[in-house]
């Protein structure tokens, strides 16, 4: 049955968000960076957060706010994964609950694998937490990306204490395989060291992608992984702080259980209520409808670049809506971002700060309607010049 794709809101509408997408640059730029969305909240959300205004409710979030239950039902509806609710916490959003686990799991000093091109606050996570990032970079077929066993097996076994994962991998949308999983969870339990997935992106998988849960990618990865993961990106909802820190097994569970209280007192009343309407049944057909949405964009932007900038080189994300293109081809230098957001007036995230593999790249938001996806392109393609 097909689903129809989700409207983005009007751009009118849009630029009265007092966002970090739309407050940091003038109504002059096309604003395709960070990680926010133009479509509209989910009904249930909405419905949500307006009773909790009408009645008052922005207290304290209660020591058992329901959120372990209604994620263990979310994971075994969208991806048939079992987890055990009692293995499941929260905090206040992704980066808090990476932070707080590599503190648990490593020594100050330990060495991290992070595998670039990564989301930038990896580097500065590892170092918050008083640890060291090791890089152990994607390698690149030509097809897809994909984790470097080899590369990784040797900086466990030169003493790395952990993996920072990213899967779906942001920027490039790659869905790590289960075998790749497998593989990296069994590497891990070799070498004593600890995977800590960052799964943020997993409800906006494309199909014929699949997602694999880490933890649920066989018993070596129950055994020595950590999933932290959050409504915010797939829902729009960054600004109310919620996430959750999932574990398969009773150690890593005691790991987690042994973190400070605060940890979990750092989760906004607004975010779990928030969230609990996210991964609602309820909620699903709007997903669908989101996930219709952005798979239709990442096909135009694919048709958009062979009609505007020919030489750039791009693959359709596998899971999200952030795009990943080399544009190093058109000389606008190493970080091209700053050279478009001031002569294209579109502003796109820096692709060195993903790390060196990102030099002549930009990441782009596709999380909005089709017209401002033209109109982004067609402004940078102005720059071209035409025979």
């Amino acid at each position: 049955m097909s689903v129809t794709p989700l409207q983005a809101l009007p751009q009118d509408l849009l630029r009265q968000r007092s966002s970090t997408k739309w407050r940091s640059y003038g109504d002059d730029v096309i604003p395709m960076f960070v990680a926010e969305t133009d479509f509209p909240l989910a009904p249930a959300i909405t419905a949500a957060l307006q009773r909790a205004v009408e009645i008052g409710d922005t207290g304290y979030t209660p020591p058992r706010p329901g959120i372990d239950l209604d994620f263990t039902a979310y994971a075994h509806r969208r991806w048939g994964w079992t987890i055990d609710p009692a293995r499941v916490r929260w905090t206040g959003d992704v980066m808090m609950g990476v932070v707080e686990v590599l503190r648990a799991v490593t020594s100050p000093g330990d060495r991290v694998v992070v595998t670039p091109p990564v989301y930038p606050p990896f580097y500065d996570t590892v170092e918050e937490a008083g640890a060291v990032v090791e890089r152990v970079p994607l390698v690149d077929d030509g097809e897809r990306w994909s984790l470097d066993l080899g590369g990784i097996e040797d900086a466990l076994a030169s003493g790395a204490r952990a993996v920072l994962l990213c899967n779906p991998h942001n920027p490039t949308g790659t869905v790590h395989t289960r075998d790749s999983l497998a593989a990296l969870a069994r590497l891990a339990q070799r070498y004593g060291a600890s995977v800590v997935s960052d799964e943020i992106h997993a409800p906006l998988t494309h199909a014929p992608a699949v997602f694999t849960p880490f933890l649920d990618a066989g018993s070596e990865a129950a055994a020595v992984g950590y999933a932290v993961t959050s409504a915010s990106k797939t829902y729009n909802l960054a600004g109310l702080k919620c996430a959750v820190i999932v574990t398969g097994a009773e150690e890593t569970a005691q790991v987690v259980r042994a973190l400070p209280w605060e940890v979990e007192w750092r989760a906004g009343l607004f975010g779990v209520i928030a969230n609990r309407a996210a991964f609602a049944a309820e909620s699903d057909p709007w997903l669908d409808s989101l996930l219709a949405a952005l798979d239709e964009n990442r096909r135009l932007l694919a048709d958009l670049l062979a009609e505007h900038l020919p030489l750039a080189r791009y693959r359709a994300p596998e899971a999200g809506f952030l795009a990943w293109v080399d544009v190093s081809a058109y000389g606008w230098g190493d970080n091209p971002a700053p050279f478009l957001r001031r002569e294209a007036k579109v502003a796109l995230h820096h692709g060195p700060l993903f790390g060196t593999e990102g030099i002549g790249h930009v990441r782009i938001n596709v999380g909005c309607a089709p017209e401002v996806l033209r109109e982004a392109i067609e402004r940078v393609g102005a720059l071209v010049p035409r025979p």
